[in-house]
């Protein structure tokens, strides 16, 4: 690998001032340059170093563990044990059905009736299907009885792939060890290829994304407000698309594509399939080109499962973070065909220690220490391979810019023969390697 990974104090300081003052070439050719901050900027820097309680910290590490915690506990959720660390969750009490035909008024009544329960949420032939008195396991037998069913499953709990208590500790050492700037010369965006968080929703009021989010979702709600309440989603959209050359704030790595918010998971951010499967197919259908997914299970969901192939066959690039438990167990969405699943690394270029692994890992990227936009205007650092997912994804929004008659499938083949390579013998933890920006944007353009 040419690339220098292992950064320092000095070349911290030299990356925050490179990064996030970006300069425009006033020439024909609009190619761009960096200069140094001004002292003002400096001062500010120096304000945030000297008084770190004025960026927010975020204790990730321990509201993860707070709420896996209240899962593992809470009578209304039942766990699927995968092995003696992976577990999964899904609500007690509740089934998500999908009918061939839709049930008539006289026999939906006749279902209630039979389960003693309600419909707790519905969106086209999918039903959320609650009872007061049965588990999942007998709901699903009475459901598979039905002839008009094409399937049923448990309703699964999906929660964001963050980890790390860090805040604002690494500045954005992310962006020069993927070529970030060098790309920048070649293409900053367009604002006709829209990239979709599909998360917690995104503080829409955030000054360093204004003017950089378009109409989005609330599937938690069934609105379209997609706020966001918990603060990863707005993570996650910072790192694609923060405003970058501004002046304040952290930079992103694309300068125009419009980010689509889409909200899924609630404020403690945990969300069910029912409405994560929603909200990709909202995405998909007003228009999303990319689709950003930092988020997962160990138990596959059908539902779910058929969201992404209905994204795939609109010839949407979709990404997913691959998880963080330090495990080979298979996570979803990432390890379902035609997704780009996303390994996270750190600044030495070397596996994030809680970063998941196996043959359905496709790529990595940076994940660890990555500062970005935050809840009320603020900004943090988290790590995980949430982080990661975002970088890639930005990256398939910028080669879509250039060429946005590549197939979803030559999307991701660009970035994998790109990739900066790691020791041989690696690919369960790197995939293809780290992702190249600039080389990447090369080989577009070299296609065209």
């Amino acid at each position: 690998m040419k690339h220098k990974w292992k950064i320092g104090a000095a070349a911290i300081a030299l990356i925050l001032t490179a990064v996030l003052v970006i300069r425009p070439y006033q020439n024909s050719d609009d190619r761009i340059r960096t200069r140094s901050v001004t002292e003002n900027k400096l001062i500010q820097v120096r304000n945030l170093q000297q008084n770190p309680g004025s960026i927010r910290k975020v204790d990730s590490i321990a509201a993860n563990d707070n709420l896996k915690m209240k899962l593992n506990s809470t009578p209304a959720v039942k766990i699927i044990h995968h092995n003696q660390q992976d577990k999964s969750h899904y609500y007690d009490k509740e089934v998500i059905v999908h009918f061939i035909t839709a049930p008539s008024g006289r026999e939906l009544q006749k279902i209630l009736a039979d389960i003693d329960g309600i419909v707790k949420e519905k969106h086209d032939f999918a039903i959320i299907f609650k009872s007061n008195s049965q588990s999942p396991e007998k709901l699903m037998d009475y459901f598979n009885h039905l002839e008009t069913v094409e399937f049923t499953e448990p309703h699964f709990i999906y929660l964001p792939n963050e980890v790390n208590d860090t805040y604002y500790s690494g500045y954005q050492w992310n962006l020069p060890a993927i070529g970030t700037e060098d790309g920048w010369n070649i293409t900053r965006g367009s604002k006709n290829v829209k990239i979709a968080v599909v998360d917690t929703g995104v503080d829409l009021d955030h000054p360093d994304l204004a003017g950089r989010l378009i109409e989005g979702y609330n599937a938690v709600d069934d609105n379209n407000n997609p706020d966001d309440d918990n603060g990863h989603g707005t993570h996650v959209a910072g790192i694609i698309a923060s405003k970058t050359n501004n002046g304040e704030g952290v930079a992103g790595i694309t300068w125009y594509n419009p980010i689509m918010p889409v909200k899924v998971m609630n404020s403690d951010g945990s969300g069910g399939s029912f409405d994560v499967a929603e909200g990709i197919r909202w995405a998909v259908d007003h228009g999303a080109n990319v689709i950003n997914l930092s988020l997962g299970n160990y138990q596959s969901s059908t539902l779910l499962e058929d969201a992404i192939s209905y994204a795939l066959s609109k010839d949407v690039v979709v990404i997913a973070a691959a998880g963080n438990d330090n495990t080979n167990q298979s996570s979803y969405p990432a390890a379902y065909p035609g997704v780009l699943g996303v390994a996270a690394v750190d600044s030495n270029g070397k596996r994030a220690e809680f970063s998941n692994y196996g043959d359905y890992i496709d790529i990595a990227a940076p994940g660890v220490d990555i500062a970005s936009t935050y809840l009320q205007g603020e900004y943090a650092a988290l790590s995980g391979t949430s982080m990661a997912a975002p970088h890639v994804t930005a990256l398939a929004g910028l080669i879509r810019s250039i060429n946005p008659s590549l197939k979803n499938t030559e999307v991701m083949d660009v970035m994998r023969k790109t990739a900066q390579k790691t020791e041989p013998g690696s690919n369960q933890f790197y995939g293809s390697g780290i992702i190249n920006n600039v080389a990447s944007l090369q080989e577009v353009n070299r296609r065209k």
